[in-house]
């Protein structure tokens, strides 16, 4: 047959509505893995008389699992090989579920030293794959909004994780708010498995080895994104770890206080995560040059704040808007500057990050030890600072494609 009908081309499939359900249960991964990094912060002095060791041992179990997370993020693609990646992330959250369930029961350090070992390995492998899933969750335009939501818990379990914990150990005892995290880790794996799509492996790409950090550090983009991102993560660390002291004996705040202006810095956080967000998916480097630059700022006048709570309060939320954007804005130019490479370049990326961590707190108290507060935001500001230098020649252009 010749007729108009038969040559006429076929309609166009419509458009598949967008789920939005895998995105928030990977969301609510990341609010669980990031609180169950940080409980012991809250509940250090429970934690110390409970173990019977005194709070700096204890305090080793954040350094513990950091430094594993961190050393294993980057290779996460590699050591899970071609496994699907959903059958993956399930059975490292289940892992996360009985890392807490064993801290939980644990009698001594020992044991809480082995179970945050193995937090640490489901936080690190965890990590190196789920930041790399927006492209594959939500398509074009929505990849941006898909990987607010994801950063999103890491911001919400910044502002509620620690405080809620904090909360049913008071109501009950420290062992308890392990016991809530176990079950959400294993709420979170049933989540995953019920409403992630199948995740194949990501196809090799120009015959690199899969899943290799040095296979994405070949592209100039990914490495400028990885050093920029450890700038403004050492510098935040270093700086902000050690806010509280700088509040208490420079501005002279209460507890009370102090915890009130980290709350409103918490949930100016948040609103950083959602107003960064977009503009990252458009214009990724000019999201990260908007971070960096509130985080150098902040941190530069925070000393000259201090006589006044308004001072204090403006700068904290200035830092919070800046900071709570850092994560989804750097994850995207690293994902602009070698799509090809997606997977690999996120799970280096969340390495990095993780590292930074630490070593920020690290140098943050080597800082304050010898040179004192001021000295400490200054350093603060001066890393951030030099982060911003490195995007000014190399930030990515807002209209490459990302896929």
């Amino acid at each position: 047959m010749t007729n108009a009908e038969t040559l006429a081309p076929p309609p166009a499939p419509p458009t598949a509505p967008q789920r939005w359900s895998p995105v928030l249960a990977v969301a609510l991964a990341t609010f669980t893995l990031v609180s169950s990094e940080m409980m012991p912060v809250g509940l250090l002095t429970e934690m110390s008389h409970g173990l019977g060791v005194s709070d700096g041992v204890t305090g080793l179990s954040l350094t513990i699992t950091g430094l594993i997370a961190a050393a294993l993020a980057p290779f996460a693609p590699r050591l899970v090989g071609r496994r699907e990646r959903r059958a993956v992330l399930v059975a490292f959250m289940l892992l996360l579920a009985l890392a807490n369930a064993l801290t939980a029961l644990a009698p001594g350090f020992a044991v809480l030293a082995a179970a945050r070992i193995l937090l640490g390995v489901a936080m690190g492998i965890v990590w190196g794959l789920v930041t790399g899933l927006g492209p594959r969750l939500a398509e074009g335009p929505r990849t941006a909004l898909a990987m607010t939501l994801v950063f999103s818990g890491v911001s919400i379990a910044s502002v509620l994780g620690v405080p809620l914990g904090t909360y049913l150990a008071a109501l009950f005892d420290w062992r308890f708010a392990f016991w809530t995290l176990a079950a959400l880790g294993a709420l979170c794996a049933t989540a995953l498995a019920t409403v992630l799509p199948e995740l194949p492996a990501p196809p090799v790409h120009d015959g690199e080895r899969p899943g290799g950090p040095a296979s994405a550090l070949r592209h100039r983009g990914v490495a400028v994104a990885i050093a920029v991102t450890a700038f403004v993560v050492l510098g935040h660390f270093a700086g902000f770890t050690y806010v509280r002291p700088v509040l208490e004996a420079d501005a002279g705040l209460s507890s009370g206080v102090i915890a009130g202006c980290l709350l409103v810095y918490g949930v100016a956080g948040v609103a950083g995560n959602f107003t960064l967000g977009p503009l990252s998916g458009r214009h990724p480097g000019a999201a990260v040059a908007a971070a960096l630059t509130g985080v150098a700022l902040a941190a530069a006048l925070l000393p000259f704040a201090t006589g006044g709570m308004v001072g204090v309060l403006l700068v904290l939320v200035l830092w919070g808007l800046s900071y709570g954007g850092v994560s989804v804005a750097t994850q995207a130019w690293v994902r602009t500057a070698a799509p090809a490479v997606t997977e690999a370049s996120a799970a280096l990326w969340a390495g990095v990050f993780n590292a930074s961590i630490a070593l920020g707190s690290l140098a943050g108290g080597l800082v304050v030890d010898r040179a004192g507060n001021r000295a400490v935001l200054f350093t603060a500001a001066g890393l951030a600072a030099a982060g911003l230098l490195l995007t000014v020649p190399a930030r990515p252009s807002g209209h490459r494609r990302r896929r």
